[in-house]
């Protein structure tokens, strides 16, 4: 009778779905897990006869066929998004949307979105469970200072320098936003050294050699005529009793004749309407009246290299540097590029998957970036246990990119993706497969006893 073998396959597919549903609740808890889903269909079926057609006669005969039984179908992985744990860890990374994350065991490579990660004792970024690498890209420093990270390159380990050093930068560039009122009084050619000091302004700014030391560079600007200033530039280093001491400076604008200016001084011209003009030597040898108005600044300290840094003022006819209207002057050296010996004490993840370093010193570096996984076919991912996954000929290769970028998901810091499991489908599922696994037993045993009838005729 194949209506026992039809239920002996109903209680084994329906075994087998009990063991997904069963897997699923025991993964209620497990970090980035998808719960999967058993589905059946129908097994090969016998013909007691087949189709016919109408004729004129009479009309068509559908077939009579009865079923052999059931099958597992497929049993798929379901990749919806699970919910975020706050976590507070800024290690800890989940994903919103599309993407894994690629994990690196020697040659061997793993997909998760279980982002419980830390760092090893090398600083390396790592899952702790089993030690796999996560995979980014590390940020490099071009020959002229610039942080780059180049995602076109090769995926690589992740390693975060913790307490590591950032060299000290020597100051090449200093950025100007000042207003001078042009109500202050004019001081004549040929003044004294307290007349300009009584009748000035002075704006100071640290700067550091290659070395780390500071040199406060302090410009000051007096009133010399209408809709014209001068300023003169100090280059300062201080000794280790605190005392500031002046450094042979001098001041050059990069004009049309390139002649040197002798001295550390030079002239600013405003229009009418208070923007900038032009900026001259002192001794009106070059002038600049276009684009950015800059002047150089060369000095050189005792046992150290010669330094040159360029004082940004601002555009020609713009307001976005100094300015000349008639109300209270502010000058202000708002930024300068060079920095001191730092050390590296945080660092923060953003959505993007880029990992920004924190120093000592007040900078901030980007220091590497994460990357992101995504496929074709992710259903076609095979279970590699440990909450990995690998590729199989049906899930496409891996398309390794930037997050947020190309369909993949955003980057959360300090939060875990949940399992996807909603334990009330489950346990609806449970009862609904158990119920299957009775009725199925229910038809082996009526066929039993169909066949016991069977044997008790002859009585």
């Amino acid at each position: 009778m194949p209506s026992l073998y039809a239920g002996v396959s109903g209680l084994r597919n329906h075994g087998t779905r009990m063991n997904v549903v069963s897997n699923n609740i025991a993964n209620v808890n497990t970090y980035g897990f998808k719960y999967g889903r058993a589905t059946f269909q129908d097994m090969l079926s016998m013909n007691l006869s087949g189709a016919a057609a109408p004729t004129d006669r009479k009309g068509g005969v559908n077939p009579r066929q009865y079923g052999l039984g059931m099958m597992i179908a497929s049993i798929d992985n379901i990749f919806t998004q699970g919910s975020l744990q706050t976590t507070g860890k800024v290690t800890d990374l989940a994903v919103t949307g599309e993407g894994f994350f690629i994990m690196k065991k020697g040659d061997e490579t793993f997909f998760t979105r279980a982002g419980n990660f830390d760092l090893d004792r090398d600083g390396v970024l790592v899952q702790p469970a089993n030690g796999l690498k996560v995979q980014g890209w590390m940020a490099q420093t071009t020959p002229d200072g610039k942080t780059v990270i180049d995602t076109s390159a090769n995926i690589g380990d992740i390693t975060i320098p913790v307490y590591g050093k950032l060299p000290a930068r020597a100051t090449t560039q200093i950025w100007y936003k000042s207003n001078l009122d042009l109500q202050m009084p004019i001081v004549p050619p040929g003044a004294t050294e307290e007349q300009i000091l009584a009748n000035s302004v002075v704006t100071t700014i640290d700067t550091y050699d290659s070395e780390g030391q500071v040199h406060p560079v302090r410009v000051r600007f007096w009133h010399t005529g209408v809709n014209e200033w001068t300023a003169r530039v100090e280059v300062l280093l201080r000794n280790e009793q605190g005392e500031e001491i002046p450094v042979n400076s001098q001041i050059d604008v990069a004009g049309p004749t390139g002649t040197p200016n002798p001295g550390n001084t030079f002239v600013l011209r405003f229009d009418t309407q208070g923007a900038l003009l032009s900026v001259s030597d002192s001794d009106g040898t070059d002038t600049i009246n276009q684009q950015t108005l800059a002047v150089k600044l060369a000095f050189q300290v005792e046992g150290r290299n010669p330094q040159t840094i360029t004082l940004n003022l601002g555009e020609a006819g713009g307001y976005t540097g100094i300015t000349q209207f008639a109300a209270p002057t502010t000058t202000k050296a708002y930024m300068q590029d060079g920095y001191g010996l730092g050390y590296l004490e945080s660092f923060v993840i953003d959505d993007n998957g880029v990992i920004t370093g924190s120093y000592t010193n007040g900078q901030r570096k980007e220091l590497a970036q994460v990357a992101l996984a995504v496929f074709t076919n992710p259903g076609g991912l095979q279970k590699a246990g440990e909450n990995f996954w690998t590729e199989t000929n049906n899930s496409g290769l891996a398309n390794i990119g930037q997050p947020e970028t190309g369909g993949r998901g955003k980057i959360n810091s300090g939060k875990l993706e949940m399992s996807n499991v909603d334990l009330a489908e489950q346990f609806t599922d449970m009862i609904v497969t158990e119920r299957g696994f009775q009725a199925n037993s229910r038809s082996i045993t009526t066929s039993d006893q169909m066949i016991q009838e069977l044997l008790t005729l002859k009585r």
